[in-house]
């Protein structure tokens, strides 16, 4: 009897076929790899670049190098204190990220907003 051989058949195709699936799956991961980088970096620098512009950090560095006439080094203080205070952000986001769930984190930072939005329109009526 062939019985044995059509299902061998089938199997070395399903076989073949998984094969084939699993190297797709991995070049669109590497792919997605190489675009998340690029992805994450570009709307972390986008974003931050423009929250900051015409910020108080911006209109004190500004101001602070008039009154100095040291550029370079009021350049280089105003650097190192928002790569550190980027750090800590980072690494307090890592930290809660690690610790609480998407779904919550998401419901925190909603709560959080909501409660910034009431505080912000209290105050523009009061």
């Amino acid at each position: 009897m062939t019985t044995a051989k059509p299902n061998e058949t089938d199997s070395n195709q399903s076989f073949s076929s998984s094969k084939s699936q699993l190297k797709d799956v991995q070049k669109s991961s590497i792919d997605q790899q190489s675009w998340s980088f690029w992805t994450v970096f570009s709307s972390t620098f986008l974003t931050i670049f423009l929250a900051e512009m015409g910020d108080k950090t911006q209109l004190a560095t500004l101001l602070i190098s008039a009154q100095s006439q040291s550029p370079w080094v009021v350049f280089a203080g105003a650097a190192t204190a928002l790569i550190t205070t980027s750090l800590l952000g980072v690494l307090i986001g890592y930290w809660i990220a690690r610790r609480l769930s998407p779904q919550i984190l998401d419901l925190a930072v909603a709560l959080l907003l909501l409660l910034i939005t009431g505080l912000l329109i209290g105050d523009v009526i009061s």
